[in-house]
Formats: structure tokens, C-alpha cells, sequence
């Protein structure tokens, strides 16, 4: 029939009107749009349709030619709508090869932090890592990620290799960082991750550095003598050191766990006073075999938490007005240090100056329990549990037992010696 623009506006939705001398020319009608197609059977035999252009923009002469058109097409043989489907995704396939080729190592950091570490980890690690990366040199931070090869990684590395615990941790990030950019498809699956390949087995720390010279990897547990030298030296200790020091002592928690230890997680029990760590509290939040972590608390640790409960009734026993809202390790190893004898954090304050024992920090106090524990004959498995270290492999998997009377037994067995090394180091002092 010919057109008639009359009754192409008076079509409803799903209707269509076609035109005369032109086979499978339609005008198909919608709830908002009168649209040309061309109705058309494939070479492989199946019905397809082609949408050419909307009416009143495209005229009846506009949507003639262009199905005169795709018509001469299909007549040789060919299939217009999969041409134009193939074209167009070629399209969009080159305009993404050309958005991946300007994405910059700078934009794949950004990405990488914010959809995976900032989701993933807590604050403060999320915090270190951000720092961490975004201090590269900002002319590797400006290239774009394709442009980025084996020699280019190599640089990176080597510049930092002077710290290497530093320079290992980079390249582990952004061998992350390049994987998450291919598999969010920002850049070709092609792309190759130099930083997986670059100086591996060869980043190794020779230790801080102490006084001008290297230390070495600081893993110190101390000797029976220097215990009973710092037992005895604690009560010159801020009652806020002395009681974080006693704790890691008696109870071999990790550092960010004692430090925020609150009233709500500890209650006496049947067999004594016991403070439950959650599990969320813990290093192992993110590993499923992990559980609350169940520490007794005997003798000195019972003494400074139930004196910590009596002074702060609610929240946090070692409260601060810092966001975290409890006191953070490096408080307590800042304290540390600025009483050793070799400090010269303000030299021109005198203080009580600790012991002339080798450099030692707080954590060296919870690899000393671990060693006395051994020293007392406790079981692996129970020293292990008592440190909150979960076990691996297959005996994760069956060895569910929570350990509980054993942590009693064998810290009760601990206070009694750390007591004896105490009155040893106070006869000593005199």
C-alpha cells in the first residue's frame, strides 16, 4: 500500500504498515516510537529484522534508499543484520583496544585499591598500602600499563632493593594490581606481569639498621637471666607499660589484640576468669578454620585486667582518644625503646634507663612464651593454640578440639615460672 503518514500516526504498539514495491519494508509501531525495519530471510534460511531508522526523522524516501540498500546486500548473498552486529563490535573492540592502550599504571593502582584492598582488608593495612604505592615515581605512575616492560619492572624493584621486606611487598601489590586490571578487562588478557617474574628468591632483608650498623632479621626470645632483669626492672615502667608488658607475658596474645582488649570480653567462669578474643579481633579474622581465641587469665594477667575493669567499666582497658579508641603497638614500643640504654629519643630528659640486655622488642616477649611453653614440655599443638596460630593442612580440617582445659594447665604452668624468674631477678637487684 502507500504510505499514508495519517495512519502511521494512528498505529498502535505492534501494528506495522508496509509499502508498496518495497518487500519487507515495515514501519512497526511501539508505545513511543514508529520505527523502519526491513523483514528479511537470512541465507541460512531463519527470519530476521533490521531496524533502518525512526519515523518522522527518517522519510518514506530516507527509509526506501536504505532498504534498497541492505536489499542489494542480501540479494548477494550477504546478511546485513549480522554485518552490522560484527561492525559494531568491532567497533566497540577498537575503541576499547584504544581506551586499554592510555590506561596508566596510576588509574590501575587506584582501581586495584579501591575495588580490592580498601573491600578486603582492614583500615590500617588498606592506609599502608595506598602510601606505599602511591609513592612510586611519578614517571612510572604516568605510563600506561601496556607500555610497562620486564626492564621497566626491573627498575622499579631494584631501586627499592635496599629495603628489600619494602621492595618485596611492592612487587607482590602490583603483581595483584596488573592481575585484577586484566581480569576486569581494563586492559588485554595479553598483558603480560612482569612483577610475578622480576628478582624472584633474590629479595632478601639483611636486618635494620642499629646504630650504624645491620642487626640482622630481629627475631630475639629472651634468656632466662634477661627475663628476670625485666621482671624486675617492670615496676619503673608507666603503669600503662608495665600492664601492657605483664599482659604479653602472661597471656602470649599478639599486641593489637591485648591493646584492645574491653570489659565486655571478659567473665569468670566455672574454672576461673577467661577473656574471649573475637574472632573479627584477631589476625586470622579471614581465615575459616580460625574461632574466638580463648585465653585464661592467671596471676599477674587476672590482676592487671580485673584493676583495668575497675577504672574503665565499659569499653576499652587500654582506652585512648585516638580513633581506634584504644592504645596501638607502636605506643608501646616507642615506650619501649625511649627507655632503653641506647635511646637517644631526647637525650636531654633523664628517665629510668632499662637494662643493658641486646636490643629486644615487646614481640619478643610472645616468642619467649612460645620457648618457655616448649621448655616446659607443652605439646606443640597446645603451644600453638595458646599463641592463637591456627593449624594447617589436614589437621585444620579434622582436629577441631578448642584446647581450652590445656591452655589452663599450661599457662597456670607458665605464671608459676615467670613467678619464680620475677624473685630471681629481684634478688639480683638487691
Amino acid at each position: 500500500m502507500a504510505f499514508d503518514a495519517r495512519a502511521a500516526r494512528t498505529l498502535s504498539p505492534d501494528e506495522y504498515l508496509t509499502v508498496d514495491d518495497c518487500p519487507g519494508l515495515r514501519l512497526v509501531a511501539s508505545a513511543k516510537f514508529r520505527t523502519w525495519t526491513y523483514r528479511y530471510e537470512a541465507p541460512d534460511g531463519r527470519k530476521r529484522q533490521m531496524r533502518l531508522g525512526r519515523w518522522p526523522a527518517m522519510s518514506i524516501a530516507d527509509a526506501m534508499a536504505a532498504w534498497a540498500s541492505v536489499r542489494e546486500r542480501r540479494m548477494a548473498g550477504a546478511d546485513p543484520a549480522v554485518e552490522r552486529r560484527d561492525a559494531r563490535r568491532n567497533e566497540a573492540k577498537t575503541q576499547e583496544l584504544e581506551r586499554m592502550g592510555t590506561y596508566s599504571v596510576r588509574e590501575c593502582i587506584a582501581d586495584y585499591l579501591r575495588e580490592h584492598v580498601d573491600v578486603n582488608r582492614k583500615a590500617r593495612g588498606a592506609a599502608y598500602t595506598r602510601q606505599m604505592l602511591n609513592a612510586l615515581p611519578d614517571e612510572f605512575l604516568d605510563r600506561p600499563m601496556q607500555d610497562i616492560g620486564r626492564a621497566d619492572a626491573f627498575r622499579v624493584i631494584v631501586a627499592l632493593q635496599p629495603t628489600a621486606v619494602t621492595a618485596k611487598r611492592v612487587r607482590s601489590e602490583l603483581g595483584a594490581a596488573w592481575d585484577h586490571a586484566v581480569d576486569a578487562a581494563r586492559v588485554g588478557d595479553n598483558t603480560p606481569n612482569w612483577w610475578r617474574q622480576v628478582l624472584r628468591g633474590k629479595l632478601r632483608s639483611q636486618g635494620m639498621m642499629f646504630q650504624g650498623a645491620r642487626v640482622g632479621i630481629g627475631r630475639r626470645v629472651l634468656s632466662d637471666n634477661e627475663l628476670e632483669d625485666v621482671l624486675a626492672w617492670l615496676p619503673n615502667f608507666s603503669p600503662l607499660m608495665r600492664d601492657a608488658l605483664t599482659l604479653y607475658l602472661w597471656t602470649g596474645t599478639r599486641g593489637a589484640e591485648l591493646l584492645s582488649i574491653e570489659s565486655s570480653e571478659v567473665r569468670e567462669e566455672a574454672d576461673g576468669w577467661w577473656w574471649t578474643i573475637p574472632k573479627a579481633k584477631t589476625k586470622n579474622a579471614r581465615i575459616t578454620a580460625a574461632t574466638d581465641l580463648r585465653v585464661p587469665l592467671i596471676g599477674r594477667a587476672l590482676e592487671v585486667v580485673r584493676r583495668r575493669m575497675a577504672l574503665y567499666q565499659k569499653g576499652f582497658l587500654f582506652p585512648t582518644s585516638s580513633p581506634s579508641g584504644h592504645t596501638d603497638q607502636k605506643t608501646i614500643s616507642a615506650n619501649l625503646y625511649y627507655h632503653q640504654p641506647y635511646s637517644n629519643t631526647r637525650p636531654h630528659i633523664t628517665r629510668p634507663r632499662l637494662p643493658n640486655l641486646p636490643r629486644w622488642s615487646p614481640h619478643d616477649l610472645r616468642r619467649t612464651v612460645r620457648t618457655k611453653l616448649a621448655a616446659l614440655g607443652c605439646p606443640d599443638d597446645v603451644a600453638e593454640a595458646v599463641l592463637g596460630h591456627v593449624q594447617q593442612g589436614i589437621r585444620a580440617v579434622y582436629n577441631r578440639h578448642q584446647y581450652d582445659p590445656e591452655r589452663l594447665q599450661w599457662l597456670s604452668r607458665l605464671d608459676v615460672e615467670l613467678e619464680r624468674l620475677a624473685a630471681a631477678g629481684r634478688r639480683r637487684a638487691g
